[in-house]
């Protein structure tokens, strides 16, 4: 087992994992924190679930393909010449990433490492996911609209009889983000993590979560999809017409909830939750 594991002489606040040693780091740690007993690491701040405090309220800046910036009311553009690798650059606070308006992919999720009490990153810029792709091609070929709300942001690329919509919310830590796919057939989605991150089975909850062997927590969450594959830095999903990928982050990510519920029309980037849920991850207890 990786020698970079965290143990208790190790703040697990402050541990940064190399890129070669961080797939072995992230499947380590938490068994090291079962073997103890279900101790916090020593010096471990525990992280805060998603509150208003933890989210932004100035709104992304987004950058539309030929390099206008969309304003406070949106922007809409024709897809029908665009590359297929052009991107639509989407930059908030804490969060940025890239859509690919002609695939409906995305790529270079990462955290900022800005300063926010809640942060699972210690100020560092933590890259995520390398890439959500889908197995559409390049069909999206009629127009994609960008709307923004303050913190909020939807993405939607229409064409080729398909659609995809991209919600995010910009958040230090919990946040929404959401491909929801609307297509005549199944579609394939694969996500790559970034360098540093690897996906684990967390034995307090016994989901699959991904992380970077300190504290960062996700979970891939679907809702009307089916898992294909599953490797240490891969997952493959199909998702069905109507159907969505989702993630989330931090405390939400190791809640005991139940999961998505089953939604194929004009679904929602989150499921209301009455009460309070138990967290058994000691990173966040």
């Amino acid at each position: 087992m990786s020698s970079t594991t965290p143990t208790s002489q190790t703040p697990a606040r402050t541990h940064r994992l190399r890129p070669a040693a961080a797939a072995a780091g992230a499947l380590a740690v938490l068994a090291v924190l079962a073997a103890a007993g279900g101790a916090t690491v020593a010096g471990a701040a525990p992280a805060a679930a998603a509150t208003s405090s933890a989210c932004s309220t100035e709104g992304f800046t987004v950058t539309m393909p030929d390099g206008t910036t969309a304003g406070a009311k949106g922007a809409r553009a024709s897809t029908a010449a665009l590359a297929a690798d052009a991107r639509i650059r989407v930059r908030g606070t804490y969060v940025e990433f890239d859509v690919a308006p002609v695939t409906g992919a995305v790529y270079d999720y990462t955290y900022t490492g800005a300063a926010n009490p809640a942060s699972m990153t210690a100020g560092v810029r933590t890259p995520v996911m390398a890439s959500k792709t889908l197995d559409l091609g390049p069909v999206l070929r009629g127009d994609v609209e960008v709307r923004t709300d303050k913190g909020d942001l939807v993405i939607l690329a229409r064409g080729g009889g398909a659609k995809v919509k991209v919600q995010a919310k910009d958040c230090a830590t919990g946040g929404i983000f959401q491909q929801e796919v609307e297509a005549s057939r199944a579609v394939v989605a694969t996500h790559v993590l970034a360098p540093g991150m690897a996906y684990f089975v967390n034995p307090y909850t016994g989901k699959v979560n991904f992380g970077d062997g300190a504290d960062f927590r996700g979970k891939d969450s679907p809702q009307v999809a089916t898992k294909l594959s599953q490797g240490e830095t891969t997952t493959t999903w199909s998702i069905a017409p109507g159907g969505r990928m989702g993630q989330v982050l931090g405390e939400d990510a190791v809640e005991l909830s139940a999961g998505a519920t089953a939604c194929t029309q004009d679904c929602q980037a989150q499921n209301r939750v009455r009460g309070s849920l138990p967290v058994t991850d000691p990173a966040f207890s």
